[in-house]
């Protein structure tokens, strides 16, 4: 297998709501950023992976049909990815393994959502519209007519993991955690949630959504587009002596999906105060790039829900299960920590565009590598029912 690297990044600003533009111009947006980045010519580029979560917020049944044109890949194979929350990192994972194979050298994986066209007229808001969307990735028989919803999902896995471990995933930790990622938001142009400062109080006093999870502690609805160039070794240094800039490498790639439905057995059935997908995920991801934890130094993961971040960390191993609060107690992600976590403000505060979420956690963390001088960094997706959907991406930065 090739070495892969990532030579180019192209973002559009997260937002709550692109009026202005259609789902097609976001991602003509984030290509074009990502192609000026890279210092090349689409042209050069040799095919294309497209991450859409979810044909109803399109309202088309395959949306990536339009891309081919606009985005200057006509003629040009281009795939298709959903996996849920984890489509992101899953189109990441087929465009490397497309370079890997020696296939091709140039591949751009792009990632976009325009989810607030869904409208609900009877209760004049777009939420009901959205959630009911996302409803339809559950059981229709069983599960969606009792109100099965995302936030209710992982909420199962919250409250089930503090059944397991009672004390950890403190109310004051997850709050400060938030007060955090605001901060750090700050320092994402593209963030959707600029210009906002929400303190640790306003979270503990904040409504629930789905208990135990507080709305101060979930992502948010987000319309926007990523777009990564990836390159053969070749191809990288080629693209360097012409930039001058140094490309970020994936030196270890791992994946995981646990089953669908709950047990106590983790080899045949999801176990439901477990992400046991992210263990397996990160633990390959790590092992192939002949690491450990410990040497990783920024972690861009996928926070839907700031309690399942948490769990999410500790089944990476960063802490133990069951001493989530340690993240904060010991001051290991806080300013100064020996781990920066979500510099992009993550999902909560950066915004979460779902098929390009992990994307942009991919170029935040390549920012931070470069401005901060950082060798190892580690990018998190998550998604489908009960978080059952892990993937881990290892990057490094090469003197």
């Amino acid at each position: 297998m090739k070495d892969v690297a990532i030579v180019g990044a192209g973002m559009t600003p997260c937002r709550s709501r692109w009026v202005e533009k259609t789902f097609w111009e976001l991602a003509q947006m984030a290509v074009s950023e990502a192609v000026h980045d890279a210092g090349i010519h689409i042209q050069e580029v040799d095919a294309g992976v497209a991450g859409i979560y979810n044909d109803i917020f399109e309202f088309q049944a395959i949306p990536e049909s339009g891309f081919q044109g606009i985005i200057g890949l006509q003629n040009k194979p281009l795939m298709r990815v959903t996996n849920g929350g984890a489509t992101g990192a899953y189109a990441m994972l087929a465009a490397r393994n497309m370079v890997a194979s020696g296939q091709h050298d140039l591949v751009l994986v792009l990632g976009v959502e325009k989810a607030l066209d869904c409208y609900d007229f009877e209760a004049e808001s777009n939420t009901p519209a959205v959630v009911q969307t996302i409803g339809y990735s559950w059981d229709p028989w069983f599960e969606r007519p009792l109100g099965a919803h995302a936030s209710e999902s992982y909420a199962e896995v919250i409250q089930a993991y503090m059944d397991e471990h009672p004390g950890d995933l403190a109310p004051m930790a997850r709050a400060k955690i938030v007060e955090l990622l605001c901060e750090q938001a700050q320092n994402n142009p593209y963030a959707q949630r600029l210009g906002e400062k929400v303190t640790a109080e306003q979270v503990l006093h904040s409504r629930y959504v789905v208990y135990p999870v507080r709305v101060l502690e979930t992502c948010v609805y987000t319309e926007g587009a990523c777009a990564l160039i990836f390159a053969s070794s070749e191809m990288a240094l080629k693209i360097k002596e012409r930039t001058g800039r140094e490309p970020i490498w994936l030196t270890g790639v791992g994946a995981a999906n646990e089953p669908y439905f709950v047990g106590n057995d983790i080899t045949r059935y999801k176990v439901l105060h477990r992400i046991y997908s992210d263990h397996v995920a990160t633990k390959k991801a790590l092992q192939m790039a002949g690491i450990t934890i410990e040497d990783v130094q920024v972690i861009e993961l996928h926070d839907a829900f700031i309690p399942q971040l948490m769990i999410t960390l500790a089944e990476m191993g960063v802490v133990p299960l069951g001493r989530a609060n340690d993240l904060v107690e010991e001051g290991i992600i806080l300013p100064g920590g020996k781990l920066l976590v979500n510099p992009s403000g993550g999902l909560v505060f950066g915004g979460h565009f779902v098929g390009g979420s992990n994307m942009m956690s991919t170029w935040s963390a390549m920012r931070e590598m470069r401005a901060r001088n950082l060798e190892h960094g580690l990018i998190h997706g998550t998604g489908a029912s009960l978080s059952m959907y892990g993937v881990a991406i290892v990057l490094e930065r090469r003197a």
